[in-house]
């Protein structure tokens, strides 16, 4: 794999960037405060903008290493505006990537995740030269797996009560895509 870091992503609509320190409150009151949004996921919902700045203050450094990558989902019709968050963990010894992500719920359905998901793939398998890429999502949350799906990711099982989310113990169903899947 050839680490790079988080580089900035452009699609038709988006713009995935590094987050900065004065993103807090959009993330706040986007997505990160919504406890619809949280639902699934395995951080508990922001209870004040404090809560966000604190966790930027911790995000924020690690760009530093070239080995992390973290974006912010804005949309170009919004400027620089955050709506959302994608991220890829790597496995150096697999050379494979495992990506989560979560959106504002005012941005649902209109295919922007799988917008910003595809050119997160793109971006790991042409530039950080990835063998592949994997992703899960709790089976009650069956949206994140039609995203993954979209993008030509193919379900691979479940595992049942192999998770803990903000529902508690859950199922993951994982899906992957391999380079030569593409």
């Amino acid at each position: 794999m050839k680490h790079c870091g988080t580089k900035t992503l452009e699609t038709e609509r988006l713009i995935l960037r590094r987050f900065v320190e004065s993103d807090a409150e959009a993330m706040f009151d986007n997505w990160a405060s919504d406890p619809e949004v949280t639902k699934f996921l395995t951080w508990p919902t922001h209870t004040s903008v404090d809560v966000s700045k604190h966790v930027l203050s911790t995000w924020i450094p690690l760009y530093e290493k070239d080995d992390y990558y973290h974006w912010t989902i804005t949309l170009k019709a919004l400027g620089e505006e955050p709506v959302g968050t994608i991220h890829g963990l790597p496995n150096n010894d697999t050379e494979s990537v495992t990506v989560g992500y979560c959106l504002g719920r005012r941005w649902w359905h209109q295919g922007i995740m799988s917008e910003a998901l595809q050119a997160v793939m793109d971006f790991f398998f042409d530039t950080v030269e990835v063998n592949s890429i994997r992703s899960y999502h709790d089976p009650k949350n069956p949206h994140s797996g039609m995203v993954m799906t979209h993008c030509g990711m193919k379900f691979e099982g479940t595992l049942r009560a192999s998770d803990r989310n903000n529902t508690g113990i859950c199922d993951a169903s994982w899906y992957s895509i391999q380079r030569t899947e593409r």
